[in-house]
């Protein structure tokens, strides 16, 4: 196999209300083909959504997951905007260029960073080390991730139900004044 050079084929879900934002790591050929997000149908990030907002995002078309996400004020990206990539595997991903991270977060309300899998995490923590703090890794939604059963994973991704919660969480962009 041959890696190749792509660029991120889609734009960041999100709208001014947004509180959390979930960052993957870059778009599986099925996501890239499809034009959003979590496509491949082994991929378990719409059923752990499912569960965790008793909603039904999995059986859902496009506009209806995007329009679900912003209900629940969850701004969807990736932490690479453009890699070389082998198929779609995450351990292949190389010269790196980040999405304009900034630019997200000052047309937002979000005030919590949840990273999807740990190469998403590894990439966040290179280029945006400021926002540790305000990050927090969770396992990866891939069927790649055998180890995590369902079950296992909407039980590690409750957490991001937390900043819904409490709606008093100062965003971002006042707390790092940008």
């Amino acid at each position: 196999m041959q890696k190749e050079f792509v660029q991120h084929p889609f734009q960041p879900v999100y709208d001014k209300h947004s509180q959390i934002l979930i960052l993957g790591s870059f778009p599986s050929i099925v996501s890239r083909k499809q034009q959003f997000y979590y496509m491949n149908p082994q991929n378990r990030f719409w059923k752990i959504l499912d569960a965790l907002f008793h909603t039904s995002f999995y059986e859902s078309t496009k506009e209806e997951k995007i329009k679900q996400l912003k209900q629940y004020y969850i701004a969807l990206y990736d932490v690479i905007e453009s890699c070389m990539i082998v198929n779609s595997s995450d351990a292949s991903i190389q010269n790196v260029k980040p999405i304009s991270l900034y630019q997200l977060l000052k047309q937002t309300e979000i005030s919590t960073i949840y990273l999807n899998g740990k190469t998403a995490y590894q990439n966040f923590l290179k280029f945006f080390p400021e926002l540790k703090l305000y990050s927090h890794l969770l396992p990866s939604s891939s069927s790649a991730n055998a180890r995590y059963s369902l079950k296992q994973l909407i039980e590690s991704w409750k957490i991001i139900q937390d900043p819904l919660l409490k709606q008093n969480e100062l965003p971002l962009k006042l707390q790092l004044s940008i």
